[in-house]
């Protein structure tokens, strides 16, 4: 959620923000809703002095046996205004916070301003392609040869978007997210956790998936309570510390989660439909920040070193890419997509996004810091990147590392994971 005031005052600001984003600026609502919330306001207030002052004088006259029936009669008419107008200013504070919650972040000044992907800025990169002797195969072909992958059983069972794995698929799976759990919490500092799978809608606003995208969300109902099906661990994970005030010497924090993730995929019918790529059901170690202002952007530099980390020692050919204005998430302010090579495509495809949101999450979600030099309370920064989707690194791996024969190279950094094996099926 943006600041208020930061709107207000400074509204074209936000509003070449939004034309950045490739979005239409539309303040004129929120802003005339502020404006009669201000007016509204200020009326209560006076009624409210009037009432304290009217009950002093009341009481005064009381103790002087002095007559006060007709300063109680006006009381009785201030009284009906002041409850109209505190209703009539909930009603506008609601109405105004909808508006605000529609809002996404404001860009960073270092994001290039431009279209997906045509915007977007290449960083650098890591390894070459490999050059086969062989015609690759694409994982959607490779997996259920070798018997490892079955989409149509999974069809069966859940439609469209889903799959079994099987044997030393399903290991592999296993042994990825291990790995990747001890190089973030072993190595990188982060704290391990295991969050909850199902949210509240207020979890969901405070990280920005609601109210703006809950068509790309799976939602329950279980007796009164509806919970959401998390489509990242960064919903819990952000959350950890909602309503929380932190202290500066306690920044910056770093979780490290595994979790399921669950999304619908809305508007995408059509799209990446074969394979792993875009399921409803899949596998992420996440990793989430709360920082400083001071030390946000320096965070998300070594979170996107953190994710690369995965990338280098599984050995697979990769770049990082500066998202531009228009590629960006809604809550972000600045976004690096790590791309990793496949073969199947003769393409880079997205395998990671680490994003620094400001504090855009944190007001949305009240988490605060207390300064260590004194001073108000501010909103922390917070930040979360993929590091890395487990389904995506699967994919990676099969076709990067696969062999003529249908057999896998096992990269040395991922032996220890899988019994000491260099190829699977060993």
């Amino acid at each position: 959620m943006l600041d208020l005031r930061f709107i207000t005052e400074s509204p074209e600001a936000v509003k070449k923000s939004v034309r950045d984003r490739g979005g239409t600026p539309a303040l004129e609502p929120l802003l005339a809703l502020d404006s009669e919330r201000r007016t509204t306001l200020r009326r209560v207030e006076e009624l409210r002095h009037r009432q304290r002052e009217s009950g002093e004088e009341i009481a005064r006259r009381g103790r002087a046996k002095e007559d006060s029936s007709a300063l109680k009669e006006e009381m009785k008419g201030v009284s009906t205004e002041l409850k109209e107008l505190e209703a009539l200013l909930e009603t506008l504070e609601a109405q105004l916070k909808d508006e605000l919650l529609l809002l996404p972040n404001v860009p960073d000044a270092s994001v290039p301003v431009g279209p997906d992907p045509g915007g977007n800025v290449e960083m650098r990169r890591h390894g070459e392609p490999r050059h086969f002797d062989f015609p690759p195969k694409a994982h959607w072909d490779l997996g259920p040869e070798v018997g490892i992958l079955d989409f149509t059983r999974a069809a069966r069972v859940s439609g469209s978007r889903f799959a079994f794995y099987f044997g030393w698929g399903a290991r592999l799976e296993r042994a990825l997210v291990q790995f990747m759990l001890d190089l973030h919490t072993r190595e990188r500092g982060y704290t391990e956790v295991i969050p909850p799978y199902l949210v509240n809608a207020q979890a969901l606003i405070g990280t920005g998936n609601l109210p703006k995208f809950e068509q790309d969300l799976f939602k329950t109902h279980a007796g009164e309570k509806d919970l959401y099906l998390i489509p990242t661990a960064e919903v819990p994970l952000t959350n950890i510390h909602a309503q929380e005030m932190l202290e500066s010497t306690d920044l910056p924090k770093k979780y490290a989660a595994f979790s399921p993730c669950f999304r619908s995929e809305a508007g995408s019918y059509g799209k990446d439909v074969r394979g792993l790529i875009r399921n409803h059901q899949f596998h992420k170690v996440e990793l989430v920040k709360f920082a400083t202002p001071e030390t946000s952007m320096e965070e998300l530099e070594t979170m996107v070193l953190d994710a690369q980390e995965v990338l280098k020692r599984l050995e697979l050919p990769h770049r990082v890419v500066l998202l531009s204005t228009e590629a960006m998430g809604f809550s972000s302010a600045k976004t690096y997509d790590l791309e990793v090579f496949l073969p199947s495509q003769d393409a880079f495809r997205e395998i990671s996004s680490c994003s620094n949101c400001t504090d855009f999450q944190a007001r949305r979600a009240a988490i605060r810091y207390r300064p260590s030099g004194g001073g108000k309370p501010r909103f922390c920064h917070t930040l979360n990147g993929s590091a890395l989707a487990v389904g995506r690194t699967f994919i990676a791996m099969l076709e990067n590392h696969q062999e003529k024969d249908g057999s896998l190279r096992v990269p040395e950094a991922l032996r220890p994971y899988l019994g000491g094996a260099s190829r699977l099926p060993d």
